[in-house]
């Protein structure tokens, strides 16, 4: 049989709803929109962690937080973890990361030292846009030098403390990005963001590949099939793109989050008024139509390759962004919906059946390492924690999970249907109705006609972490 390749297009910081195809009326995909009209869009997916680095280990390993120990940014991932490039490559895959992999702490090493391959056979690592001496860095000083002093967002606060300790001075300008908050207008040429750089060498692998012709790649293709991650940093705060996708939007027609009476009340001027959540939401917008362009030249290049038949094509993000929402920007606990459920698209015109359809089951970030393994017939490891959904691209409509479960480091929370329950480990519970449109912002968890449905979740949410249990391999009888 000839085995898919595999193309995920990855995106930092990305709400579900950020999206024209999940009803933003807003918001300008149409290279998105059009990928899920030929494709599958899984309007339910969540992620089981709110955070970078903890969510792209979970996926990539196909196991949950809890298994791996890791809850938190800052836990460099060991390299003898087993992860899908490693699962692949067994069954003859090349595989790439370009872009964003995050892996690795990236405000206190030197970017110039060799990254672990991690399964990878062909890594161009660039974490940050412009903040370290890395792919991205290397590309533009070969290309467009003269762009180098504008191609930084700014440093990181911890980079920016490391290079002060390390006596490190870089030589490159870095904007200040801490005030204010809001959109603001690349100053690289538009060819030149970490956005166009990412897209640009994701379409020189697929031409490579296309080709069969090692090139700039680290071992040669030979007709084998390939897996690649385009990781992109966008559309991860801060809010900067270029001036032509800011012009895509006009601030003033854009909708605001709504606000129980007692949260909008501490809203104030500088504090999350008005027109500093309509800056906010022009950047990041922009910057989602910014990815968006860019999707479409690697999905043209895709199609010019004579390779998208046979490719299957994931979009999806590591988190959400709370964008204003309960008076906070980023990410993080307790899991609400801005921060957990993401997109995820998924096109395969050689195997999915009735393309166009969104599915509204829940499913989680772990689930896909086994679509994947099972899609291209290859055996799926007894220690993976997620189930394949591949029936649900190929026979039609599935029901999808109960639940999804997103980890933090002493809480867990549960996302069902109706609910999202939350417990520390401590005993404190949470509940919030999400067919409340502002359900988010009241916990119910002592209301005593929810009393039986708290109980319930409590059942639930215990089952699924026993079930989600492993011992390590049994050996022999004993």
């Amino acid at each position: 049989m000839q085995r898919p390749n595999i193309l995920i297009l990855y995106t930092d910081q990305q709400r579900w709803d950020a999206l024209g195809v999940n009803g933003n009326p807003d918001i300008k995909t149409p290279n998105l929109d059009a990928l899920a009209a030929h494709g599958v869009n899984f309007d339910h997916f969540f992620v089981q962690s709110a955070v970078c680095m903890p969510s792209r280990i979970s996926f990539l390993s196909g196991q949950y937080p809890s298994t791996l120990g890791t809850y938190d940014n800052g836990v460099p991932v060991p390299e003898h973890w087993i992860t899908l490039p490693k699962l692949l490559r067994n069954y003859g895959y090349h595989s790439a990361n370009i872009g964003k992999l995050h892996f690795l702490n990236h405000a206190n090493r030197d970017h110039r030292d060799p990254h672990p391959d991690y399964g990878f056979d062909h890594l161009e690592i660039s974490d940050e846009p412009g903040c370290y001496e890395d792919a991205y860095r290397a590309y533009v000083r070969r290309v467009a030098p003269d762009q180098l002093d504008h191609i930084s967002v700014g440093l990181p606060p911890a980079a920016e403390t490391w290079q002060q300790l390390m006596g490190i001075h870089d030589g490159i300008k870095h904007p200040e990005v801490r005030q204010p908050r809001g959109a603001r207008a690349s100053a690289c040429r538009d060819d030149m963001t970490h956005t166009a750089f990412v897209a640009t060498q994701t379409i020189e692998y697929l031409r490579a590949a296309r080709d069969d012709f090692r090139g700039n790649f680290r071992g040669s293709f030979r007709g084998r099939p390939w897996m690649c991650i385009a990781g992109f940093y966008s559309p991860h705060s801060p809010w900067v793109a270029p001036q032509k996708f800011l012009d895509l939007y006009d601030p003033a027609k854009l909708t605001l989050p709504q606000f129980p009476p007692d949260v909008d009340a501490k809203r104030k001027p500088g504090h999350f008024d008005d027109d500093e959540l309509r800056s906010v939401i022009h950047g990041y917008y922009a910057m989602v139509s910014e990815v968006d362009h860019h999707v479409g030249r690697i999905l043209d290049a895709l199609d010019q390759t004579g390779q998208a038949d046979n490719t299957i094509v994931i979009f999806t993000s590591d988190h959400g962004e709370w964008l204003g929402e309960h008076l906070r920007y980023g990410k993080g606990y307790p899991g609400h919906d801005p921060i957990a459920r993401v997109p995820m698209i998924i096109r395969w015109p050689a195997a999915v059946t009735k393309p166009g359809r969104t599915e509204t089951g829940l499913t989680e970030a772990v689930d896909v390492i086994p679509t994947l393994l099972e899609a291209a017939a290859i055996p799926v490891p007894a220690h993976l924690q997620g189930q394949s959904f591949l029936s649900t691209l190929t026979d039609g409509p599935q029901p999808g999970r109960d639940s999804a479960v997103i980890e933090f480091e002493s809480a867990k929370a549960m996302r069902t249907d109706r609910y999202l329950y939350v417990i520390h480990a401590d005993g404190r519970e949470f509940l919030y109705d999400v067919h409340d449109p502002l359900g988010s912002y009241h916990n119910l968890g002592s209301d005593p006609a929810r009393a039986a449905d708290l109980a319930q979740l409590r059942r639930q949410l215990l089952a699924r972490t026993i079930a989600a249990e492993h011992q390590l391999p049994r050996q022999w009888a004993y």
